[in-house]
Order: C-alpha cells, then sequence, then structure tokens
C-alpha cells in the first residue's frame, strides 16, 4: 500500500504548485474540515481528553467541570505535549518553504517524516504488526517503513489503551472512598441512603488536598517522556 505522503512526489499523484487558485482554495477548504478529526488521531488529544474525562467521573461531580473546560484544557496540553513535533516540522518543512527553499512537495514529506517519528513513537509495536497483517503487507521490515494509512490507527488504539490504563488507575482511589462509605453506611443501617451522596465530598476533598489537578497533568505530560 503506497504512502499517503507518496501521491505528492508521484507524476500521476497530487500537484498543488501547478493548480489553479481556485482550485488550490477549495483544497484548502476541503482539508480544513478535517483539522478537527486530525488533532484527535493524530495528536496526543484522544489520551488527554479520555484521562481528564474518566477524572471528573471518578469525581461523580456530573458536569463538574464543563465540558468546555475539559475541551479546552485538552487542547493546550496537547499544544504543550506536542510543541517539540511541532517545532522541529516548522524548523525542517515550513519555513524551508516559506523561505523557498524547497517545494511544497518536499515540504509535506518532510513534515510527515518528523509526525511519523512522534506516532511511531507511541505506538505498540503489536498494534502495528495488526494493521499491517490485516492490510496484508508483507514488505515492510522495519516500522519506519510502514505505510502512514497503517501508523495512524496503530497510533488511535495504542493511545486509547494507555488512556484506559491511566483511568483504571485514578479510578481506584475514588473506588476505595466508595467502598469505605458505603461499609460504614451498611455498618450504621442506614442502607437506604445512597453512598454517592456522602463519599462525593470526601473524594473531592482527596482529589483537592493531593492537587489532583497538578498530578494528572504531570501524569499526562510525562507518559510521553
Amino acid at each position: 500500500m503506497p504512502d499517503v505522503f507518496d501521491l505528492f512526489n508521484r507524476p500521476d499523484g497530487l500537484n498543488l504548485q501547478n493548480a489553479s487558485p481556485p482550485v488550490q482554495i477549495a483544497l484548502l477548504l476541503g482539508l480544513s474540515t478535517l483539522l478537527p478529526s486530525a488533532l484527535m488521531v493524530l495528536t496526543c488529544y484522544t489520551r488527554v481528553i479520555i484521562v481528564l474525562s474518566f477524572v471528573r467521573q471518578g469525581l461523580a461531580t456530573q458536569q463538574v467541570p464543563p465540558n468546555l473546560v475539559l475541551t479546552g484544557l485538552s487542547i493546550f496540553l496537547t499544544l504543550f505535549i506536542m510543541q517539540p513535533t511541532f517545532t522541529e516540522i516548522d524548523q525542517k518543512a515550513l519555513q524551508p518553504y516559506l523561505n523557498k527553499q524547497m517545494t511544497a512537495q518536499e515540504a509535506i514529506r518532510v513534515g510527515g517524516e518528523v509526525h511519523k517519528r512522534f506516532l511511531l513513537q507511541h505506538t505498540r509495536k503489536q498494534d502495528l504488526a495488526l494493521f499491517l497483517h490485516l492490510s496484508g503487507n508483507k514488505t515492510v521490515e522495519s516500522p519506519e517503513q510502514s505505510p502512514m494509512l497503517t501508523v495512524i490507527p496503530a497510533f488511535v488504539i495504542s493511545e486509547l489503551k494507555t488512556a484506559f490504563v491511566m483511568g483504571f488507575c485514578i479510578f481506584v482511589p475514588f473506588l476505595m472512598v466508595d467502598l469505605v462509605v458505603s461499609s460504614i453506611l451498611t455498618s450504621m443501617g442506614m442502607v437506604m441512603m445512597p453512598p454517592v451522596t456522602i463519599s462525593a465530598p470526601f473524594k473531592i476533598l482527596l482529589f483537592v488536598l493531593a492537587d489532583g489537578w497538578h498530578l494528572v497533568s504531570h501524569a499526562i505530560a510525562a507518559s510521553y517522556g
């Protein structure tokens, strides 16, 4: 299977420089609609938003923090974590292209290679092997030779697994609080009172005293170290 970026290097592939300005604008507008999807599957956004959602669910605070706050925090944490990769792409691909030191095809190829290294660095080998097997590709001898269309889904399911593992670790302390409160209420004969009503303030207090948002942010950023 050819790589996505090979389409820009083939004689019969995409040639943006020879396209008319209206066609270039139409292509750019079409690609801009894919930016939200690209943000979710080509960066660490998936892991960040899932882990933060686990935190809110573990606290049992319903819609606190609101979805808008979690989304905003996830975006800026993603930009912070991805900054070294974006900086390398800017230095090796974007700036040379803007200075007319390389063509658009070369800039896309170089930037794609830089980003592929980030994806492969955080992709499990068994996940990559799975999609290589499903695609029937037997010519790949090293992960770096894997097509981008194979690396991206492997990266996504690797991120999902890591996010759920981190979410489980976050849930355990909150689960212990629920068990303790439920045992106390049962021993006192207050079986009709929902344990969540009593445990929620204690979980929030525990989270605040442990400086939970600091710990969670540090754990997410350190997981990409």
